[in-house]
């Protein structure tokens, strides 16, 4: 493939230089369909195609995945379940978690189609740790820092919050939170770059955060930065609650919250390994 010289290739020409020099068969898929809905997940690079039969092409930059039967496709590449599934074999717990949260939130997999997938292609690469993430996933998350969020205070055993849901203050005013802890009346909101980059967004959360103080509903900021540690993030939501009674046990950052940070293919092996008695 060629283009002029003075072009500056964007990730998208990049995939289409692939395809045009690709089989006419072979369609994206994984990490790179996804990419395509416009999620900054994993890699851009290498680009992931899948294609049908024993083609062993090399091109810079680009996987070519191998299938004996290819997985359903759409007009732009597999579908987004058949994508899911794919990034699913080498993603770790929480971007699973959190990736395909996202995606129910936005209606753009459907469950139904997905568990088609895992019950009549269970030989398909992706699917027992697809089949071990799926129960985890919270549609009501409304993006993908939101969804590990809730991942974060689940997984360290702390109460489990409701995602999204109206909360109607004294006023018949109605704000959503991103979590609220119901029993202690404690809201948790998750504040990203675009809160503070969007006009609108920002002055949009000075009014709901004035709204919380004038009626005397607690609440906490956890920001980007704070994220960065998970311990952290958890930390901080925990002090919220002790703060409003919660008397119950401590972050627990055991097995389970160890979990979240391992590949799905490791948690598969392991549990795999277990069942057997090995």
């Amino acid at each position: 493939m060629y283009v002029h010289r003075d072009h500056e290739m964007t990730w998208t020409d990049h995939v289409e230089a692939a395809r045009l020099a690709l089989p006419t068969t072979a369609r994206t898929t994984g990490v790179t369909r996804l990419r395509q809905l416009g999620l900054d997940v994993g890699s851009a690079l290498p680009l992931h195609f899948v294609v049908e039969g024993d083609h062993h092409l090399v091109l810079d930059g680009v996987f070519l995945h191998r299938t004996v039967k290819m997985p359903a496709c759409d007009d732009v590449g597999t579908t987004v379940e058949a994508a899911f599934v794919a990034f699913c074999a080498d993603a770790r717990l929480i971007d699973a978690i959190s990736v395909g949260s996202y995606l129910l939130h936005k209606e753009w997999l459907d469950p139904r189609l997905l568990d088609l997938v895992l019950t009549e292609e269970k030989w398909r690469r992706g699917v027992p740790e697809t089949a071990h993430a799926v129960p985890h996933l919270e549609g009501r998350c409304r993006s993908i820092p939101e969804a590990k969020l809730f991942a974060y205070v689940v997984f360290a055993s702390l109460p489990v919050p409701v995602v999204n849901r109206p909360l109607r203050l004294d006023d018949g005013v109605e704000l959503t939170p991103d979590l609220l802890f119901e029993d202690y009346g404690l809201v948790v909101e998750y504040e990203g770059s675009h809160h503070q980059d969007d006009r609108a967004q920002y002055n949009a959360d000075i009014d709901r955060y004035a709204l919380y103080r004038r009626h005397a509903v607690p609440y906490e900021q956890v920001t980007k930065e704070r994220m960065r540690s998970p311990k952290a993030a958890v930390r901080l939501v925990h002090a919220a609650l002790v703060a409003e009674g919660y008397d119950g046990p401590p972050p627990d950052f055991g097995d389970q919250w160890e979990s979240l940070f391992l590949p799905l293919s490791e948690l598969v092996r392991h549990r795999r390994g277990w069942s057997s008695g090995a």
